[in-house]
Formats: C-alpha cells, structure tokens, sequence
C-alpha cells in the first residue's frame, strides 16, 4: 500500500485545491491530509483562518479523494512524518525551486519517503480569492 500525505491550510477551498487532492489520489492507495491548525496559521503567515479548523477538516473529510484528516501544528514533514508515516508527500509545483520545499525533499528521502510536485492550478489561488473579497 502507498500512503500519501499533504498538507496545507484550505482556509478557502476553490479548484486548485481540489485538483491537488484528486491527483494526489491518483497516486497512492491512501491519501492522508493535513490541515494546519488556526494557531499555525496565524504563526506561519500572520493571519487568522477565516474558517475554523473544525470546519477545515469537515470540508476536506468529506472529499472523495480524503481517506484521512489529521490537523498539524507543524510545518517541519519530519514531525509529521514520525506521526503519521507517509511514502509520499505532494505538493504543488507552484513550490518547486523553494528552498524550504527542497530541503523538505531531502530531509524525507532520508526516511524513505519522495517530494512528488503536482500541477498547480492556474489562475486560482486563496491570496487571489482574499484579493477579490477585498474589492467588494
């Protein structure tokens, strides 16, 4: 069995996210997501959700391609890792060339565990979406 791990805050869910997830699917037997918790959110990108984590991982559990929703308080995959382990972690390739994303790769093919970067969806993303709200 191929188990695979993503991670992200899915504060907005749109399209690319779902992209993500279903192509991630595509790929191994079990999907495992994370969803960052409103603590590591506010920490990472000195924001608040605007959507509880509660209702994060509702959403995302409810998705076909999910097998299972684990919320994180960690950006480090190693912890995770440890956790809950995973033979792939994905990540869109929107990433790619990102330092922190490569010495992610690095530090979980010492685990036995590969980077697989995914196609990021064009002309969608949370900050776009943010941007938008804020006009009206």
């Amino acid at each position: 069995m191929v188990i695979g791990y993503t991670q992200g805050t899915y504060d907005m869910f749109h399209i690319g996210h779902l992209n993500l997830l279903r192509n991630a699917k595509k790929q191994c037997d079990y999907l495992i997501v994370g969803v960052n918790s409103d603590e590591l959110v506010k920490k990472y990108k000195n924001k608040s959700a605007i959507v509880p984590v509660n209702e994060r991982v509702d959403i995302i559990s409810a998705i076909k391609y999910v097998d299972e929703v684990i919320v994180c308080d960690t950006l480090d995959k190693v912890e995770i890792y440890k956790k809950k382990p995973f033979d792939i972690i994905f990540i869109g390739d929107d990433w790619k060339g990102n330092k922190r994303w490569e010495q992610t790769g690095k530090d979980i093919s010492k685990l036995g565990a590969k980077l697989v970067y995914l196609p990021h969806t064009k002309g969608t993303s949370s900050t776009l979406l943010r941007e938008k709200l804020n006009e009206r």
